[in-house]
């Protein structure tokens, strides 16, 4: 029983950060409608630059996660900017293209930079910083990456159901044409959208950095966060955490009970499953539209 209980938090550990980069990428799709695959890569820079700034500069930690977090808004810009925008009139597999492209460009520059090796990220907490509840391991960094996802959710919820910006974000996406007509600026919600997504990821990145440090680190998140958000539904915020921590723990108890080799399978074996019975996702609606 202690077993699987150890199982169940550990799931709800890692599933922290598939929420995380889940919510990354809904915010983008919420807007454009087009999956961001460079998302993972674009918390990959900003973890090496806070990296640079901690290690290089001597800063301390909280300037330097600060300055982190508006570089991360600042590459968001500039990638929708100077790349996105200058596309002409791609459709969505153009889009999707142009994003892994971004993507290998990125760990391209990073390895250059900073080279393939592991790194250490220095940080207040440890990896294996943890504390005992009758038998059950739980790290602290586990629940600060919890209380992140779920504090991040909930405020991206009401900033998106009640702020203006929100609203227009969603105008944007149901109606670029009609949004502009009404007077919402959409290239600059575009360009506030992938500055917002790039916050999220680079959250994400911080807390990860800490466990694995190299410009392969976000590979493994950002697919599992893609998973989460196919599966949730990619225009639902909810949807997204729920299903990242339900596929958490889906998959660490197929790894404890049946195949570790299999462990990654799991997460788009269930894909599969429910994009065959549910489309839209598990946590969205359906909309039908009509030409």
């Amino acid at each position: 029983m202690v077993d699987f209980i150890q199982m169940i938090v550990s799931g709800f550990a890692v599933g922290s950060s598939y929420a995380l980069m889940g919510l990354a990428m809904v915010i983008i799709y919420k807007t454009s409608e087009v999956p961001n695959f460079a998302q993972g890569e674009m918390a990959l820079a900003a973890s090496f630059f806070a990296m640079m700034l901690l290690t290089s500069f001597n800063m301390p930690l909280l300037p330097a996660f600060f300055l982190t977090f508006v570089f991360a808004a600042a590459l968001g810009c500039f990638l929708e900017f100077a790349v996105l925008r200058r596309a002409k009139n791609p459709n969505v597999l153009g889009m999707i293209v142009i994003t892994i492209g971004l993507e290998m460009v990125l760990v391209g520059l990073v390895s250059w930079k900073f080279g393939a090796e592991q790194k250490s990220m220095p940080f207040p907490i440890g990896p294996y910083d943890s504390f005992i509840i009758k038998g059950i391991f739980i790290s602290k960094l586990d629940v600060l990456t919890l209380v992140c996802a779920l504090l991040l959710m909930g405020g991206l919820y009401f900033f998106f159901r009640y702020s203006r910006l929100g609203l227009a974000m969603k105008a944007t996406q149901q109606n670029s044409v009609a949004a502009r007509i009404v007077g919402i600026r959409t290239h600059g919600i575009m360009m506030m959208t992938w500055a917002i997504s790039s916050v999220v990821g680079a959250a994400a990145g911080l807390l990860i950095s800490p466990v694995i440090m190299n410009p392969y680190m976000m590979w493994d998140p950002m697919l599992k966060g893609f998973a989460a958000a196919v599966m949730g539904g990619m225009t639902s915020l909810p949807g997204a955490v729920i299903a990242a921590y339900m596929l958490g723990i889906i998959e660490n108890l197929f790894g404890g009970y049946i195949s570790i080799e299999f462990k990654s399978v799991v997460a788009f074996a269930i894909i599969v499953l429910v994009l065959c019975f549910k489309p839209s996702g598990l946590f969205a609606k359906h909309y039908v539209k009509k030409v």
